[in-house]
């Protein structure tokens, strides 16, 4: 089965059938733990109406049995949620197959203020290329999802992010449930940086030989004060007091220890989290390059770092007793718990202060090239593109927008190399040519990004998308539309003159000017985009700017999209042609909304 709906729609039915099965189980344990403290409770009180010491092992093995079911039951309650998850998860996958995905995270948070193409190709907000693609969970993986999508990547490394996501795209299961991992507590970076602030704090108690005496000495007292007294040696009169005074010690070494446990406070669900995720990865069977080296960040020798988060977890539970005085006071009294536990906690510090920034990164790579396998798993008949060495290359055959669902989709063929990249399309208003330009922009950043495209083969250099496309005016700023322009035109020429590496979208120039100087100023950047070798495609209304592919035959190209006219309708077909576009359909338009013309 290769069609990705019925492969989630199998999931779902799996699922919920296991789902079901569980959902009894938990019936059943709930049962037990009643029947099993309920004995534990009769033993008890028999015991204690009739003195009958011998049943006391009855009792113990009741709570025992207790304590085991409560165990099971509590894995199966887990078992239960994680199967809700994978459920909503393909759910999910589903709707954004039908192309039902604005409810997603839309990435907005992550916009740049002033970007080369990130407001132009619709990168971030509802019904973006962020929100279609990202399944990442942790903030880190999301940030650094919006990264991938603003900064082309090497060529190295787009190759070895290919071979990742195609290996993961056939790893679906694997893929869901640390997705799955991910959503039951959010990671977040603030967890992180908590963390790390904590890891850069100079150590308080193991590095003070008093304390480390303390340590031994303090629970030694008490424990001496215990049996003298159990054994009849000292009277009440002086236990009392002295235990008092252990109690009041340790209460003053709980009020030192707290800041190095408050400034922890909260993160516990999240590593548990973090281990579950990192134990998955740990236990995934990998072979491309990426993989293994993301992979072996979590793994040294014998030592697994999902064992390590796991130990600080547990630490951090053991302090959260304090939260119940029964236990928390005799503990405290006789075994100085919390000047026990922050050793502990000191300890583990100082074993792992150099790994946990890898930790945090390798998931939210990871959680990254599993959102773009996610992408080619649903889309199995998109391509992943060859990275060109020579620069302005962009070969396109059977080319179309990620963004439009399936049954509308028009695709086009397009193809420019090297010196002579510069491509002028005119065409009737509402014909495609934007969508276009739009078209090739968002798939030049999936593939800088390692992502396959939404074409049948593409073949791509290197570069940055430049674009000027939509351009609005800044009141706050006190910017018009057309200042707001030329500052963008600014940043495209500059780029031009610094040969960078960049592909330029230049969607109708200087619209906020009069027609002579917007022709004027048109023709002559043209020019000055040609004299210095730009790759890119710019599209007009202008038909006169077509006439300079006549002055410049090998650096400039001629494309359009055109209109059919039957009687008072248009009829758009959406195909990209060569040549110049001879009918346009501005003048119908204006008389269907009652201008006289």
């Amino acid at each position: 089965m290769t069609n990705p709906l019925e492969i989630y729609q199998q999931e779902i039915i799996k699922h919920k059938t296991e789902l079901k099965k569980l959902e009894k189980r938990g019936v059943m344990y709930g049962w037990l733990r009643f029947l099993s403290i309920a004995l534990a409770f009769v033993s008890l009180w028999w015991i204690w109406k009739n003195g009958s010491y011998i049943l006391l092992p009855l009792t113990v093995l009741f709570i025992a049995l207790f304590l085991y079911i409560l165990a099971k039951h509590l894995a199966n309650n887990s078992a239960i949620e994680n199967l809700q998850r994978l459920i909503g998860i393909n759910e999910t996958e589903i709707q954004v197959l039908d192309h039902h995905f604005t409810h997603l995270p839309d990435g907005l948070e992550f916009k740049p203020e002033n970007h080369e193409y990130a407001n132009d190709l619709d990168i971030f907000g509802r019904a973006s290329l962020f929100q279609f693609i990202n399944r990442c969970t942790s903030e880190q993986g999301k940030k650094l999802f919006a990264k991938w999508l603003l900064d082309p990547a090497s060529s190295q490394i787009i190759v070895e992010r290919q071979q990742a996501v195609k290996e993961l795209s056939q790893k679906l299961k694997w893929r869901q449930q640390l997705q799955s991992y991910g959503i039951a507590h959010s990671i977040n970076i603030d967890t992180e940086r908590k963390i790390e602030n904590w890891l850069l704090e100079d150590f308080q108690f193991m590095n003070k030989i008093h304390w480390k005496l303390l340590r031994f000495i303090l629970p030694a007292i008490s424990f001496s004060f215990l049996i003298l007294y159990l054994t009849g040696i000292i009277p009440s009169a002086i236990f009392y007091p002295a235990i008092f005074l252990m109690l009041a010690i340790s209460f003053g070494i709980t009020k030192l220890v707290t800041p190095s446990f408050t400034k922890l406070n909260k993160v516990a669900p999240q590593l548990e989290t973090l281990s579950d995720s990192i134990s998955w990865i740990e236990k995934g069977d990998v072979k491309s390059k990426l993989l293994v080296e993301l992979r072996s960040k979590y793994i040294e020798g014998s030592v697994f770092s999902s064992q390590t988060i796991k130990k600080l977890k547990k630490i951090l539970d053991n302090t959260d007793i304090r939260l119940n005085p029964l236990v928390f006071i005799p503990l405290n009294t006789f075994l100085f718990w919390d000047l026990q536990q922050v050793m502990i906690l000191e300890n583990w510090k100082k074993e792992n202060k150099e790994h946990i920034g890898d930790w945090f990164h390798s998931l939210a790579e990871i959680e990254s090239l599993s959102s773009l396998a996610n992408l080619s798993f649903n889309h199995t008949d998109w391509f992943f593109p060859t990275i060109s060495k020579e620069h302005g290359t962009v070969v396109a055959n059977s080319l179309g927008h990620p963004l439009i669902h399936k049954e509308k989709l028009v695709t086009n063929s397009f193809s420019t190399e090297g010196n002579e990249g510069l491509n002028l399309i005119t065409g009737s208003n509402m014909a495609g040519k934007s969508t276009f330009l739009r078209s090739i922009g968002v798939n030049m950043v999936l593939a800088m990004m390692g992502s396959p495209v939404c074409a049948g083969s593409f073949t791509v250099s290197n570069m940055k998308v430049i674009s000027s496309m939509r351009v609005s005016d800044n009141l706050e700023e006190n910017t018009s539309t057309f200042y707001a322009e030329l500052k963008k035109l600014k940043e495209v020429i500059e780029a031009v003159y610094r040969n960078e590496k960049v592909f330029l979208l230049l969607d109708e120039i200087l619209r906020g000017t009069n027609s002579a100087d917007r022709h004027t100023g048109s023709k002559a950047l043209i020019k000055q985009l040609i004299h210095h070798n730009a790759a890119g495609l710019i599209a007009t209304h202008d038909l006169e700017l077509a006439k300079l592919a006549n002055e410049f035959p090998v650096q400039l190209h001629n494309y359009h999209f055109d209109v059919q006219v039957a009687g008072d309708e248009l009829y758009f077909d959406y195909k990209l042609k060569k040549g110049v576009c001879t009918s346009m359909n501005a003048s119908l338009l204006m008389k269907k909304i009652g201008i006289e013309l």
